[in-house]
């Protein structure tokens, strides 16, 4: 399980590193846009009130806290799983990914009221008008690892 608390700390660490110097430091919420790489990778300021890709976003302040509970719900499921369940040191620490990512976004529309997403990029003539952040990554690497990652053999 150190695996996974590690795993989840770091990510949540980095997550939240991040958003500071992108967000504060770099001043981005006043700028709205800093190219850097362009068009491979721009940061783009994006408060993003639903989930993946804005979807279900809304003025409605109660899809801020659903959000939060279903996020940690599926941090307690995860948590649970790995503790119930055989599961290998890659699963554990996918598992860590995910969890650590997910804390930073429920941080994250705990103090703004929305996730900071920030990161854009775009290839091969493709404008992608969306934008992410660290977090973002860490719950998809960790799902995908969750699921394609074998486990762990079961003792007989």
């Amino acid at each position: 399980m150190r695996a996974l608390y590690w795993t989840a700390f770091w990510v949540f660490l980095l997550d939240q590193a991040t958003k500071y110097i992108v967000v504060h430091a770099m001043d981005l919420r006043m700028l709205g846009r800093i190219d850097v790489l362009p068009p491979y990778l721009n940061l783009r300021m994006a408060w993003n009130y639903g989930i993946n890709f804005g979807l279900m976003a809304g003025d409605n302040p109660i899809t801020r806290w659903v959000l939060i509970a279903v996020a940690l719900l599926i941090c307690g499921a995860v948590l649970w799983w790995v503790h119930h369940e055989p599961a290998s040191r890659w699963q554990k620490i996918a598992a860590g990914f995910l969890v650590g990512g997910a804390l930073g976004n429920v941080i994250d529309r705990l103090i703004y009221g929305a996730v900071a997403d920030f990161l854009n990029m775009s290839c091969c003539g493709i404008d992608n008008p969306y934008a992410f952040n660290l977090a973002d990554i860490a719950v998809f690497v960790g799902a995908f690892g969750l699921v394609l990652l074998p486990g762990a053999k079961k003792p007989s």
